[in-house]
């Protein structure tokens, strides 16, 4: 019903993450992630958002996406109904689906990059997906939603697509968290919404907010109308 990348960009030392679906809410159901823990991304028919944050802390506490995602899927009984991918904070990735995941699913996996998918147009939309990022230019955000774009046209979710999602992560920011949760264009109005959070003076104030590197940090901000809050 998902189709979703996660991504370590060792040159910035960013992990990101996109998920589009032909349902509501993949933001919020698909996608977690910190930089000391990795990236996660549990999905399927009847997903569990307990996978994704215990896969999660599963890798911060050591292991490594395979055996992190092994060790998780294996101890639940509903885990044929299910799908987990997992990239770990050293770009280590896995994905388990389960044996009675809606078709077209599967998973596509290379260095610092991991693609999954279910219930899609054809498998061919997860190849599209994986090269589509590989071949896409600029910041990770610009190349993860042309990942979402290259899955799209390739069939995308065969029900459609109804919401989206972008989740970046980097120890030395804060975290770029955008959900489009119900929308006719879901990856469009993904782009929009990143324009706007990324230019401006949203993206002035989000420059000044405490980061894992600097967990202190109160650069004062100007007072401006509109500015957030």
């Amino acid at each position: 019903m998902t189709i979703s990348i996660l991504v370590h960009d060792r040159k910035t030392g960013s992990y990101g993450g996109a998920a589009a679906t032909g349902s509501l809410c993949v933001g919020g159901w698909v996608l977690r992630g910190t930089p000391e823990s990795g990236l996660s991304a549990s999905q399927g028919s009847l997903p569990s958002t307990l996978w994704g944050t215990e896969v999660l802390a599963a890798m911060q506490a050591g292991k490594s996406a395979e055996e992190a995602v092994l060790g998780i899927v294996g101890a639940d009984s509903g885990r044929h109904q299910r799908q987990l991918a997992a990239l770990d904070p050293a770009g280590g990735a896995f994905a388990f689906t389960g044996e009675e995941s809606v078709p077209a699913a599967g998973s596509r996996a290379g260095p610092g990059l991991i693609v999954a998918g279910n219930l899609l147009e054809t498998e061919g939309v997860i190849d599209a997906c994986f090269e589509g990022y590989v071949a896409a230019k600029g910041s990770l955000a610009e190349r993860l939603m042309a990942a979402l774009d290259a899955a799209a046209k390739a069939g995308g979710d065969s029900r459609g697509l109804l919401s989206a999602a972008l989740l970046i992560v980097n120890r030395a920011q804060a975290p770029l968290s955008l959900r489009i949760d119900k929308s006719a264009a879901p990856l469009a109005d993904l782009r929009a919404l990143h324009h706007s959070a990324t230019t401006g003076l949203y993206a002035e104030w989000a420059a000044l907010v405490p980061t894992l590197e600097e967990p202190e940090r109160a650069t004062p901000y100007r007072e401006t109308a509109g500015q957030p809050v």
